[in-house]
C-alpha cells in the first residue's frame, strides 16, 4: 500500500496567510511602540511634577533611585534608575501630550531618547519633523546628527523667529521648502578625491557614487541628466547635472566650480534657469533652481549679489571631512553671521 503524500496548501494562499500574519505582527509592534512611549512621557511627568513640587535640590535624585528599585522588584530592567531618567527628560524636553501622541506612531522610543538629549529645542525640532517627513531609522538619524545637518542647512542661518515660523510649517502640512534642503556646505568625502583633480574628475566621481550624492544632498533629489545640452542663439551651453526633488517639485540645475564663486557664475546660473524655466518646467511645477558648488566663496559677494532672490544657492563641497570640532566652530561662524546680516536687514526695513 502506498504512503499518503502529506498535503500542502497552494503558494498563493500561503503567501497571503504569510502576509496577513507579518502585517499584523507589524501593527501590533507599532500598538505597543506607541503605547510603551506614552506611558514612559506619562512616568516622566509625574516624576518632574513630583521634583518640581519639592524643595530639596537632591530630592529629584532620590526619588528616581527609591522608584527604581520598588518598579524593578515588580517590573524588571526596563524600569532602572537609567531609563528611569530617560523617562523624566523625556517629560522635560517634550512638556507637550499633544506633541508626544502625534509622534508616538511614527518614532520609536529609541529615535526619541536620542531626540530629547539635543539641548538647543528649534534644532531638536528639526530633526523630530525630518524623522518624521522622510522615515528616518535611528541610524539614518545618528549618521545627520554627526554629520551637523541642522548647522548645514540654510534653515539653520535664519534668525530664530523665522527658523520658529517654518518648524511650525513642516509640522502641520508636511510642506518642505527649500531652507529646509539646501545645505553649506556638502560634505563629498566619499568621492574618494586627491588634492589635484579636474572638474570633469569631480563630475565623473559624483557620477560614480550618484547614490552617496544624492543622500547628502537631502531629501527627494532624483537624477535627470548630465551635461544637460541647451541651446540658445545657436550657441550650445551645457549644464553639469540636472535633478528633480519631488518634495520641492522644481528642477535642480547644479554647477560645479573647481575655484571660488565668482560674480560672473551668477549670470551663467541666471541664464540655465530661465531656459529651463520656459522649455522644460511643467505645470503645477515650482520655479527652478540653481545650486552652484564651489571649493570656496567670498561670503561678502554672495550677500550682495543677493542670490536668493534668483533661485540662486551658493555653497561650498568639502572632499575631506575636517575635524569635528573645526567644522562645528566654522558652522556657528557662519550661523550667527547670517542670522545677524538678515536681523539688521529686518531693523533697517
Amino acid at each position: 500500500m502506498k504512503p499518503v503524500a502529506a498535503e500542502t496548501a497552494g503558494p498563493q494562499l500561503l503567501g497571503d496567510i504569510r502576509q496577513l500574519i507579518e502585517q499584523s505582527r507589524g501593527q501590533v509592534a507599532a500598538a505597543v511602540n506607541s503605547a510603551l512611549t506614552m506611558l514612559y512621557w506619562h512616568i516622566g511627568h509625574r516624576i518632574r511634577t513630583e521634583v518640581l513640587g519639592s524643595k530639596r535640590a537632591t530630592y529629584g535624585e532620590q526619588i528616581v533611585s527609591a522608584l527604581s528599585r520598588q518598579l524593578e522588584a515588580d517590573y524588571g530592567r526596563g524600569f532602572s534608575a537609567k531609563n528611569l531618567r530617560h523617562m523624566l527628560r523625556f517629560a522635560e524636553a517634550i512638556p507637550s501630550e499633544e506633541i508626544v501622541s502625534a509622534v508616538r506612531r511614527q518614532l520609536s522610543w529609541t529615535h526619541l531618547k536620542t531626540l530629547i538629549y539635543i539641548d538647543d529645542p528649534l534644532k531638536r525640532d528639526f530633526y523630530l519633523q525630518m524623522c518624521q517627513q522622510e522615515g528616518w531609522s535611528t541610524r539614518t538619524l545618528q549618521d545627520r546628527l554627526d554629520s551637523q545637518l541642522f548647522e548645514r542647512t540654510a534653515l539653520s542661518r535664519q534668525p530664530e523667529q523665522l527658523l520658529e515660523q517654518e518648524l511650525a510649517t513642516l509640522r502641520q502640512t508636511g510642506t518642505i521648502t527649500p531652507a529646509l534642503v539646501l545645505k553649506d556646505p556638502y560634505i563629498l568625502d566619499f568621492l574618494g578625491l586627491q588634492d589635484r583633480y579636474l572638474e570633469k574628475d569631480l563630475e565623473d566621481a559624483i557620477l560614480r557614487e550618484l547614490e552617496n550624492f544624492l543622500l547628502e544632498l537631502g531629501a527627494g533629489f532624483t537624477f535627470v541628466s548630465r551635461q544637460k545640452r541647451i541651446q540658445i542663439d545657436n550657441d550650445d551651453f551645457y549644464i553639469d547635472l540636472l535633478l528633480y526633488n519631488r518634495r520641492l517639485k522644481r528642477l535642480v540645475a547644479i554647477e560645479l566650480k573647481l575655484g571660488d564663486f565668482k560674480a560672473a557664475d551668477k549670470g551663467q546660473m541666471e541664464l540655465y534657469l530661465r531656459w529651463l524655466a520656459k522649455y522644460e518646467q511643467e505645470p503645477g511645477e515650482a520655479p527652478p533652481l540653481g545650486i552652484i558648488l564651489c571649493s570656496g566663496k567670498k561670503q561678502e559677494q554672495v550677500e550682495l549679489l543677493e542670490l536668493d532672490a534668483s533661485g540662486i544657492h551658493v555653497a561650498e563641497y568639502l572632499t575631506s571631512l575636517p575635524p569635528r570640532e573645526v567644522l562645528q566652530a566654522k558652522l556657528h561662524e557662519a550661523i550667527a553671521r547670517s542670522r545677524a546680516r538678515l536681523e539688521n536687514r529686518g531693523d533697517d526695513a
